[in-house]
């Protein structure tokens, strides 16, 4: 442990479009903020190739070039960006106690939660390889849907998320095959039937991802096993989008912050404050609906003005 505690005024945990926006108005506010980036400097968006929704960026943008532009813009007005992240918290007293690395304490008036979630993959060979080539694999439709337009894709999962992404992609592809892991949806049955009543989605119950398959740089199918079976099947498609849920990286604060029982903070609606007084939320560490750069980035800006009340009513 550090022998020397230091002292901030805003303490950001976590990047991505929250954290970079809420860096941006706190430090406009004067409120000296410093941001760790965690163990994915930029969060999900520096795993997505083409970003076209985000207002203002008319000829669409890459993830990493977006993030590396928010970044320099909370740099631009004085941001203290550094690497690590936290490893332990401590919101029981007065003063708002958070270890870096293990190592660093740091005692904040103001703490904002910018952790997000990650979205959970099947965790194969040839899934990762096409996810981290940007070839194909995704966990979002909302997102990538518009990239496969009129052409055939595949879609795993059986919840209500799965559900109403597959409904999406069905608006926008030729095809969307959806591979249920049992004989029934876990979904709830309004959701269930909306898919089974659209022409264009094709539901394999009792079917598991076997391999994903490429040329080396595009997904071209997939290889579905029947679990009953064991029967392999060959699906062709050009895109393969996992909806089969998303764990919020929220472990840290689970013994001082609310949380529901996913793990997402719980918030007071219509502000980004948690039960914690001077801390706040931003972007999918609290957000288990929308899950989006904009959506992230407005609640950034709600969290940095909430802290900004909260220590303008402290010193008043």
């Amino acid at each position: 442990m550090s022998d020397t505690i230091e002292k901030v005024k805003c303490l950001i945990v976590g990047s991505g479009p929250a954290g970079y926006t809420a860096a941006i108005y706190a430090a406009r506010a004067n409120m000296s903020p410093v941001l760790y980036q965690g163990m994915q400097p930029g969060g999900q968006l520096t795993t997505t190739n083409e970003v076209e929704n985000f207002p203002g960026y008319p000829e669409g943008i890459t993830g990493p070039d977006m993030m590396i532009q928010l970044q320099d813009q909370a740099k631009r007005f004085g941001t203290d960006i550094r690497d690590g992240w936290v490893t332990k918290v401590d919101f029981s007293g007065d003063v708002h106690e958070i270890w870096v690395n293990e190592t660093q304490e740091i005692h904040a008036e103001t703490v904002i939660i910018s952790t997000g979630a990650s979205a959970k993959y099947l965790g194969l060979p040839s899934e990762q390889k096409y996810l981290q080539l940007g070839g194909g694999v995704s966990a979002c439709a909302v997102c990538d849907g518009f990239f496969y337009r009129n052409q055939e894709v595949v879609l795993v999962g059986a919840g209500d998320s799965a559900c109403e992404e597959a409904h999406y992609l069905s608006k926008l592809c030729k095809k969307v095959t959806m591979l249920v892991r049992r004989d029934e949806f876990r979904a709830s049955k309004i959701m269930a039937n909306r898919v089974k009543n659209t022409e264009n989605i094709e539901i394999l119950f009792n079917s598991e991802t076997e391999e994903v398959l490429g040329d080396g740089q595009v997904v071209t199918g997939v290889v579905v096993k029947n679990n009953k079976t064991n029967a392999l099947t060959e699906v062709p498609a050009t895109g393969f989008f996992v909806a089969i849920g998303h764990k919020p990286n929220t472990d840290i604060f689970k013994d001082f912050l609310d949380l529901d029982e996913t793990g997402y903070i719980l918030n007071t609606p219509g502000s980004s404050k948690t039960n914690v007084d001077g801390v706040f939320v931003s972007g999918d560490a609290a957000d288990h609906v929308y899950r989006q750069a904009i959506t992230a980035a407005g609640t950034g800006c709600m969290a940095a003005l909430d802290a900004e009340r909260y220590l303008a009513a402290k010193e008043s």
